[in-house]
């Protein structure tokens, strides 16, 4: 059977909102499953956008909800992989913004980027032209296949 890839990145315009999660997870989640990503791999990809939000929600817009947040879905070419694009307009919540891990190991936060780093094979924060910054994030197919051998 053939594979049906999109012809264009898939792009979601949500609210900062727990609420607006789920739909999110589960765009990645069908991206990542059409393009051939292992159960286990789709799982960590799915994980870290839902850390990236939920980053972004807390630190970037201080819990504050309906505030804009821009996702671009896209799958790099030959499809052997995803890069999925996060825009927020808050603060600044990239690695050099980020205070470090609490060191209480009882006290919850602060592994997210920690999770996203463990989970992709590339992390990279940008300023947004207009405020805000861009997180943009890559899993490779041909990486995961090695794991799993």
């Amino acid at each position: 059977m053939t594979k049906q890839m999109p012809d264009r990145p898939i792009c979601l315009k949500i609210f900062s909102s727990p609420t607006h999660l789920a739909v999110v997870r589960g765009a990645v989640d069908g991206l990542c499953r059409s393009i051939g990503f292992e159960e286990d791999c789709i799982t960590r990809v799915v994980m870290s956008v839902d850390e990236a939000l939920t980053n972004i929600i807390r630190h970037a817009y201080d819990g504050a909800v309906g505030q804009p947040i821009d996702i671009e879905l896209d799958w790099t070419r030959p499809p052997d992989g995803v890069r999925i694009s996060i825009r927020d307009r808050g603060r600044c919540v990239g690695r050099e913004c980020m205070p470090p891990p609490p060191r209480d190991k009882l006290q919850p936060g602060g592994l997210g980027l920690h999770i996203m780093s463990e989970c992709m094979d590339r992390i990279e924060y940008s300023p947004a032209e207009g405020g805000g910054t861009v997180l943009t994030m890559v899993k490779r197919l041909e990486q995961d296949r090695r794991r799993e051998r």
